[in-house]
């Protein structure tokens, strides 16, 4: 299964010369925010595949113009072909006027969720916008990560955290994939392609989608 991540930049290879044969197999498409909707609708539109998105911090305009035919997934565990994917949304609180949270905010959100976790016995993909605290973020308190999301990380173990946020031309930290214990913690900023020879097995390839 290919799955194409997308987050924070408009990529002109995804949107001025797009082009869908140089995007092959691609199944599924994930979301993690601050991008504009019209794009959301376009690719999900062009690809013809499902979308599955989460809002940025400066997504607020999606609560009047949500991007059509694509599904929010903040606050739920959702399946597509086996896949447990899991969608939390926003940004660390820096002054409440966006898509923000506090750690006690985040944490309760994913408190809400533990029953449906524990239904599906665990979680395959975890999508946010904010990254864990101590992987990809900042200093700052708009891009610091959420301790709350390394727990989870340490807890259930998914196969891949795809988070957004953090521009990998920030400097805040130059690589894109890290590993944590078991978990892949990927940056999506512009776009990536993830290649999953089995959707529920370990064995990936990545694929850097900086062009």
């Amino acid at each position: 299964m290919k799955i194409l991540i997308i987050g924070d930049k408009i990529h002109p290879f995804l949107y001025d010369y797009f082009d869908k044969k140089h995007f092959p197999g691609v199944e599924l498409i994930l979301s993690t925010g601050d991008l504009e909707s019209y794009y959301l609708s376009f690719l999900v539109t062009m690809f013809n595949k499902p979308l599955y998105y989460v809002r940025g911090n400066h997504d607020t305009s999606y609560s009047e113009n949500p991007p059509e035919g694509c599904r929010n997934i903040d606050g739920q565990l959702i399946t597509y072909k086996g896949l447990r994917i899991m969608g939390l949304e926003g940004s660390m609180w820096y002054g409440g006027k966006k898509v923000e949270y506090t750690e006690r905010q985040m944490r309760w959100k994913i408190a809400k969720l533990r029953y449906k976790i524990s239904r599906k016995k665990g979680v395959d993909i975890i999508l946010t916008h904010a990254p864990p605290k101590g992987i990809h973020d900042g200093r700052d308190q708009c891009h610091q990560g959420f301790q709350c999301f390394r727990d989870l990380i340490d807890r259930y173990k998914p196969q891949y955290f795809i988070h957004g946020h953090t521009h990998l031309n920030y400097n805040l930290d130059d690589e894109r994939v890290s590993l944590v214990g078991k978990t892949e913690v990927i940056n999506s900023y512009g776009y990536h392609i993830l290649e999953m020879k089995n959707p529920l097995a370990s064995k990936i390839k990545l694929t850097n989608g900086e062009k």
